[in-house]
């Protein structure tokens, strides 16, 4: 049965392809018919170089083609009609993609789940915050409210010690007032009794007079 597929050149790495057509049951690298294009998936536009007369002429008379010359062909506008899906994935291979899908998705959750308990431990950590912080206001807020206490409990025994003070300092310029008029008076004193001084001195003399009248 002839079959319409792609034939590997290129470079290790850089593969580019020919459209061949050959029997099925040979290697793609055993021979062809016939090269109806060339196919480059490294380029960036995936060159293309397609005849298509040639392609419908083969389709025409009965040629089968590969799921990826299929959906080349329809790319590129030769043919119409659904894609079909070109890599085949073996049982093992399938098991293990099933395997990796499986720890991805534990290590996701896990992920999840890490995530989910650092969000509450950090929530808990800034309630604990919060609630000492307020603890600390509360704590502070009282301190002050004691002092201001304290200083309203204080306040009235200094006005009174103020005002008893206020009180007592005219009794004292009384005080001195008087002291100062009594000395006023003791100053006088002297003064009037002067003459009281002076009679003792007669009477010195008068004793000094006594001894001559004896003698006489």
């Amino acid at each position: 049965m002839l079959t319409l597929r792609l034939q590997r050149l290129g470079k290790t790495k850089r593969p580019s392809y020919r459209l061949i057509v050959s029997e099925k049951k040979h290697d793609t690298q055993y021979g062809s018919l016939e090269i109806l294009g060339m196919y480059n998936p490294v380029e960036k536009n995936k060159i293309v170089e397609l005849k298509a007369d040639r392609i419908k002429y083969w389709l025409s008379v009965g040629a089968q083609m590969s799921e990826t010359v299929n959906n080349i062909l329809i790319n590129a506008g030769v043919i119409t009609g659904a894609k079909r899906k070109a890599v085949k994935i073996s049982k093992k291979r399938q098991t293990k993609m099933e395997a990796e899908k499986g720890k991805a998705e534990e290590a996701k959750k896990k992920a999840e789940e890490a995530k989910l308990k650092a969000e509450e431990d950090a929530k808990v950590k800034a309630e604990a915050e919060k609630l000492a912080a307020e603890e600390k206001a509360k704590a502070d807020a009282e301190v002050q409210k004691n002092i201001e206490t304290e200083q309203q409990t204080n306040t009235p025994v200094e006005e009174v010690k103020t005002e008893a003070l206020s009180e007592s300092t005219p009794a004292i310029e009384s005080t001195e007032a008087k002291s100062e008029g009594g000395e006023e008076v003791k100053t006088e004193a002297p003064a009037e009794s002067a003459p009281a001084t002076e009679s003792p001195e007669v009477k010195s003399e008068g004793e000094e007079e006594k001894p001559a009248e004896p003698a006489q």
